[in-house]
């Protein structure tokens, strides 16, 4: 069954649940507004190619007998989603180190930083989750993630992760919009802000957004979606207040054609859509994961950690994305 066809019966009635939910949300929809009637016509993004490359450090943990590549997630004053991240991760296969960031004094500062380029280097990929790093302010969701590291010795050591290991860097939410602000989305490196830079910004109803999206895989390029096939749906929560992916037409244009758009989001029959239903932030394209030209370093919106037994109730697809386990695949070989 496709989720268009579950419904609610009473007695003899059909119910339409989402003729039934927008009717409960229009209640208040001149105080709290809950769609923004954007109809505009959303292409389908397909890309089927691959990134041929590997990883650097494959060998040599086959060599040492590590069963369990490396992970390096830090959790910064204001995330929230590590616990979840920390054991998918670990059902994945992953070994996961994490490192809490402390900022309290200029000491503590310097200590993380030195903490942190020493977990990086030994590590083969870094994970940074979701949550709301710093409460998203002054003006603005994840800025202390990307200070933090735009400091010269964990820039350095990322490049080295990236360009010398073969390494992996994936962001969730809050961990996606430290990765476009830093420029590892969509440009693979850390470069210096400019402004016309791709972004994630403010909701488009101006509020933020929590509940089950469907999301469509566009391209298989990365490692990390190595276990998907394009067109497969997957559902999963978000939460956010800046979540909505903008560029201009010609970067769009551009990811498309390099697969640098993982995924999109979609309405009931699996078609990419603008409607706040659908597309909760409003992004452009209905993108909700971006990637690095190579693939290696993947954002995306939804929380696909959030997975387990009896977690959801009544919510038809599949909830479980192997982001991790693809991640982990591309470092065993």
């Amino acid at each position: 069954k496709t989720i268009k066809e579950f419904e609610l019966r009473v007695g003899k009635e059909r119910i339409d649940i989402i003729a039934l939910q927008k009717k409960w949300e229009k209640t208040l929809e001149k105080v709290y507004p809950f769609e923004t009637n954007d109809k505009t016509a959303v292409p389908v993004i397909t890309f089927t190619g691959r990134n041929p490359a590997t990883s650097a450090v494959k060998p040599l943990l086959k060599k040492r007998g590590y069963p369990h590549p490396l992970c390096f997630m830090p959790v910064f004053p204001g995330t929230n989603c590590e616990y979840d991240t920390e054991r998918a991760l670990t059902v994945a296969g992953a070994d996961v180190r994490t490192l809490v960031i402390r900022n309290r004094t200029r000491d503590d500062v310097r200590a993380s930083i030195e903490d942190a380029a020493k977990l990086i280097r030994k590590a083969q990929f870094i994970v940074i989750p979701g949550g709301f790093s710093g409460g998203d302010e002054p003006d603005g969701s994840a800025k202390f993630i990307v200070s933090f590291f735009r400091n010269a010795r964990l820039s350095e050591e990322i490049t080295m992760l990236l360009e010398k290991r073969g390494g992996l860097i994936a962001g969730i939410c809050n961990g996606f919009q430290a990765l476009v602000k830093l420029g590892l989305v969509p440009y693979g490196k850390i470069l210096p802000v400019a402004e016309d830079f791709p972004t994630l910004t403010f909701n488009k109803i101006g509020r933020h957004q929590s509940k089950l999206v469907t999301t469509r895989i566009s391209s298989t390029l990365s490692p990390w979606l190595s276990l998907c096939k394009p067109g497969e749906l997957y559902t999963m929560p978000v939460s956010h207040g800046e979540g909505r992916f903008t560029a201009g037409r010609a970067a769009i244009k551009e990811l498309a054609a390099t697969g640098q758009i993982a995924a999109q989001y979609v309405d009931l029959d699996g078609r990419p859509s603008m409607l706040t239903a659908y597309n909760p932030a409003g992004s452009l394209c209905a993108i909700e994961a971006v990637t690095s030209p190579d693939g290696n370093v993947l954002g995306k919106m939804g929380h696909c950690e959030r997975t387990g037994a009896f977690l959801y109730k009544n919510v038809p697809g599949c909830q479980r994305l192997p982001l991790f386990e693809g991640a982990v695949r591309y470092f065993r070989g």
